[in-house]
């Protein structure tokens, strides 16, 4: 295994390679333990804290650009054959979870806004089986999560799931289905709880006007759309 804890670019002779602007002396830690693992960050990327585990073979982390949002904090761990795929302005909170393995892909959009405590996780870790066909019963599945997206505090993101751009995920929400655009997700199972919605960064006390009663009080972003219904 070879652990690295200062990021700049790096290559080795088993095909495992960082690239990356120099970060330098931050919170970091990557570990590689297979072979032909990537982790690319843009030049433009603003990260506090980072920690990535390459478990297997042919991963891939893929960090985009940050303009005027908070820097990101990572946990990801990645396993043979999978990616996660994080694009510009994708802000955290806290340290975001993230688990990609057995070939799953996690791909997460731009100006992409996550809370404290979050997980989006492909996999539960560990395999169970039907004790009479011997089969799987908990195969790790790829997840998609669209622009412009808020997860909030404790918000759990499992495999096999899509959520649309400018959605709403609630406080420890634990979603299971996919998500529409432009709605409210709340509850364990998380389902729809209000169609027809935006969101914007704007704090509600953080950043004036300290009133925020309708849409004439925040610029608006490209994401005012009506929720369109998923096929069945």
């Amino acid at each position: 295994m070879t652990e690295i804890k200062v990021l700049d670019s790096y290559n080795d002779n088993h095909g495992n390679v960082i690239i990356c602007p120099t970060i330098g002396q931050r919170p970091v830690l990557v570990n590689f333990r297979g072979s032909n693992n990537r982790l690319i960050i843009s030049p433009n990327a603003k990260i506090q804290h980072l920690n990535i585990q390459f478990d297997c073979d042919n991963g891939l982390v893929q960090i985009g650009s940050h303009s005027g949002v908070s820097p990101l904090k990572l946990y990801a761990r990645v396993g043979q054959d999978s990616s996660v795929r994080l694009g510009d302005n994708v802000s955290t909170t806290d340290k975001l979870t993230i688990t990609a393995v057995e070939g799953a892909d996690v791909v997460i959009g731009d100006d992409v806004m996550v809370a404290t405590d979050v997980e989006i996780r492909t996999d539960d870790a560990h395999p169970i089986f039907d004790v009479i066909t011997g089969q799987r019963v908990n195969l790790s599945q790829p997840i998609s999560i669209g622009n412009h997206v808020w997860l909030a505090k404790r918000a759990i993101i499992f495999g096999g799931v899509s959520i649309g751009d400018g959605s709403v995920v609630g406080f420890g929400s634990l979603v299971t289905k996919d998500i529409p655009n432009n709605c409210i997700a709340a509850g364990v199972p998380a389902r729809v709880v209000r169609k027809n919605i935006a969101w914007e960064r704007p704090h509600l006390s953080g950043e004036k006007p300290f009133y925020k009663p309708d849409a004439s009080t925040v610029k608006k972003s490209p994401y005012w759309n009506s929720t369109r219904v998923l096929p069945v």
